[in-house]
């Protein structure tokens, strides 16, 4: 099958791979419809994160139909849509009972193996999912392939860093990074009550795609726009702050715009080795500061019903559509931004 494979920094191949097979009777067999390129994906191409082997299969955001079942599999059939969280889990160990599917103890993340160890990715013709009646969910009859895609990522990513800033109805909060995660998080602040939701960026596509989705978006530097949030909080700023870049930029201007006890949520992962706020910084602002792994697959029991309910639409995060050998133009583009790249689909 053909497949989208690292070789190493900002170098990707789409090349023939071997066909996945099943490997216990409780993996299923994908045959990917559509694939995306995440934000996450750049860590690996761009060297922030080492250790990948060469030859991974590249990918955590698919969407396809299953073509094979193993004999432990009671909830899928052959046939079946299905969409997929970017990691797999078990659904009753101790993590998995308490929402925390991210952190289950047999999980895996699609797209990493290192020394020989680990899963292959979907952006390929076929993936292999293991613990599939747990990890697999049904694409929701009625909604676009492009945004039930969207549930196994970055639209339940946006939503658990909502969850995580604890925004309550009346907030205002601030959405640091307009891309396609970010414009998620402004979305799930929205929809959890949000008075007035601020997103900050530096391109102009992403800008007006969150102008588009109902926010007040400008530079972070920009002084209009931050009057603007000393408006709305009568001078104490932002109530919760999501951090959707993952960079120590982004964390330094979170923190100056957060208020006094607020809240800073970070969605975005962080690959730099220190904070970009000392610890008396905090404690003079008495902040709460979190984050962690998204657990994408306990959160799409919420938001693809949302999207079932057309409560979203998310097509227009994606900017360019490619096939499957044009992988390698795809990172390109999203990493350096280029033709107003926002997010890139692939279709094998």
């Amino acid at each position: 099958m053909r497949a989208v494979t690292f070789r190493s920094v900002r170098d990707v191949v789409t090349t023939s791979v071997a066909d996945p097979r099943l490997e216990t009777p409780f993996d299923a067999i994908v045959q990917v419809e559509l694939a995306a390129i995440c934000g996450s994906d750049l860590h690996p191409y761009l060297g922030r994160e080492v250790g990948l082997d060469v030859g991974t299969v590249l990918g955590h955001e698919f969407l396809g139909t299953v073509v094979a079942v193993g004999s432990g599999v009671a909830k899928f059939r052959v046939g079946d849509r299905v969409v997929s969280p970017f990691s797999t889990s078990c659904g009753s160990c101790w993590f998995c009972a308490r929402g925390l599917t991210a952190r289950c103890t047999a999980g895996q993340l699609f797209g990493w193996v290192q020394q020989g160890r680990g899963l292959h990715g979907g952006q390929a013709e076929r993936v292999r999912v293991p613990l599939a009646d747990s990890t697999l969910v049904a694409a929701p009859t009625g909604v676009p392939a492009e945004a039930a895609l969207l549930a196994g990522d970055v639209l339940s990513t946006g939503f658990f860093g909502a969850q995580l800033g604890g925004v309550q109805p009346g907030d205002v909060v601030v959405v640091v990074g307009a891309g396609p995660v970010g414009i998620c998080a402004l979305l799930a602040a929205q929809h959890a009550g949000a008075q007035a939701v601020f997103a900050l960026d530096l391109l102009p596509e992403r800008l007006a795609l969150a102008r588009r989705h109902g926010a007040i978006a400008g530079a972070a530097e920009d002084p209009e726009l931050r009057a603007s949030l000393r408006e709305a909080t009568h001078g104490r700023g932002a109530d919760v702050v999501l951090e959707c870049v993952g960079s120590a930029g982004a964390t330094r201007v979170a923190f100056e715009l957060v208020r006094l006890g607020g809240t800073i949520a970070a969605a975005g992962v962080h690959c730099e080795p220190q904070f970009a706020f000392s610890p008396g910084e905090a404690y003079d602002k008495n902040l709460t500061y979190r984050a962690g792994r998204c657990s994408a697959r306990a959160l799409m029991d919420t938001t693809l019903p949302l999207l079932a309910q057309e409560r979203f639409q998310l097509g227009a995060l994606f900017s360019h559509r490619l096939a499957l050998d044009e992988a390698r133009r795809g990172y390109e583009l999203f990493e350096r931004r280029l033709d107003g790249c926002t997010k890139v689909l692939l279709v094998p």
